[in-house]
């Protein structure tokens, strides 16, 4: 059985330039994160591997995914990757990276998840689950009910994502998800590390 973390930190060095991708990743590994997922759109795949490889060196035994770019993943030496609709796809990655690899696919509608599924993913990412500003192309807000659904429809881990944060982490859990995916819940508190702990409270209270 793969491990499939249950708080997944998404490190972002848009919405806020306190921290580095690199800190980012040490200060939610030590709030108790089990997984660490590097999404970055801009820069060189040069500066974005050796960012990764620095983050890979920085997670210890936590798993390190990588969003979209398999070429990345593979050379940091990642443990999986995270891939949407429109990006690289799951099968290709599959062979790719190997059995062992953690794959996850990004999912709105219960056929997609059933594609991805079909297609090699581990687990399935969905959301919005809230209204959210940290991805502008997040789509329309599914709630409780839709990740309800989702989580009855398919027999596999689901990892909500999209406006989670300390104040309903807790209700989100209770809908069935496995675990949750954050950017700005953590990235842009005051203290990265005592928000990672925070939310790990809110997911062992389930």
């Amino acid at each position: 059985m793969k491990k499939i973390g249950r708080l997944h930190v998404i490190t972002d060095v848009v919405l806020q330039d306190r921290f580095s991708h690199v800190a980012l990743a040490q200060m939610a590994v030590a709030g108790g994160a089990d997984t660490i997922q590097f999404r970055q759109k801009e820069g060189s795949t040069r500066a974005l591997i050796e960012t990764a490889i620095a983050m890979k060196n920085a997670c210890g035994d936590v798993l390190l995914i990588v969003n979209d770019r398999v070429d990345v993943a593979i050379a940091a030496g990642a443990d999986g990757v995270h891939l949407g609709q429109d990006d690289f796809p799951i099968e290709k990655a599959r062979d790719l990276l190997g059995e062992d690899a953690v794959i996850g696919g990004t999912a709105k509608t219960l056929s997609q998840a059933q594609q991805c599924i079909a297609d090699g993913a581990d687990y399935i990412g969905f959301g919005p689950i809230y209204a959210t500003g940290s991805k502008a192309d997040a789509g329309m807000v599914k709630g409780l009910e839709d990740l309800r659904e989702m989580v009855n429809g398919v027999r596999m881990p689901i990892i909500a994502i999209g406006g989670i944060g300390i104040e309903n982490a807790g209700e989100v859990m209770h809908a069935g998800a496995r675990g949750i995916a954050v950017i700005s819940a953590v990235c842009c508190q005051p203290d990265p590390t005592e928000a990672t702990q925070r939310l790990v409270d809110q997911i062992l209270k389930k």
